[in-house]
């Protein structure tokens, strides 16, 4: 009963995650890597990973057969949303997925990320340590604080989002 719970949950949810240098294994290439979910699932499928890698614009033929020291790291991330995105899930959890990308790329993952959640009609847990990368990306935010999430009207919230650059924003 837990394995089938399990499978379940692993079906409807999936992460990216922060680093995109260390969540792809060097040794597969975009193929492989995108289509590991479903491999694991016994339900490889070459027109799903080709439609995930267009989802996050990369060029199937281009990209497929690489590996990912042959990528930027702006490419490599766009492969792990596409490796979230090929299984359907319902939600996505995405932990810093911006943090370790130059400034000029991150934008464009950003606003990716917002494509996407729309396009397949997703909800995203994203967590940030940046309160600017919040407001652009989030209908709502809730700041935790020692593992909890805080009250809004809580002295940490309020001096974190006073000291701030983005507190003009929130």
């Amino acid at each position: 009963m837990q394995e089938i719970k399990k499978k379940e949950f692993s079906k409807n949810v999936q992460m990216i995650f922060q680093d995109p240098y260390e969540s792809l294994n060097p040794r597969f290439t975009v193929f492989d890597a995108v289509a590991e979910p479903l491999i694991i699932r016994g339900m490889e499928n070459k027109k799903a990973v080709s439609e995930a890698l267009e989802a996050v614009e990369l060029e199937p033929k281009e990209f497929m057969h690489r590996f990912s020291h042959e990528l930027s790291g702006g490419q490599r991330q766009r492969v792990a949303i596409a490796r979230a995105l090929v299984a359907n899930p319902k939600f996505i959890v995405a932990d810093e997925p911006v943090s370790m990308l130059d400034v000029s790329i991150r934008a464009g993952i950003m606003n990716l990320i917002l494509d996407v959640r729309e396009k397949f009609g997703l909800s995203i847990l994203f967590v940030t340590h940046d309160l600017a990368v919040a407001r652009y990306m989030c209908d709502r935010i809730a700041v935790m604080h020692r593992g909890k999430i805080n009250n809004p009207c809580k002295e940490y919230t309020k001096a974190l989002i006073t000291n701030s650059p983005a507190h003009n924003l929130v």
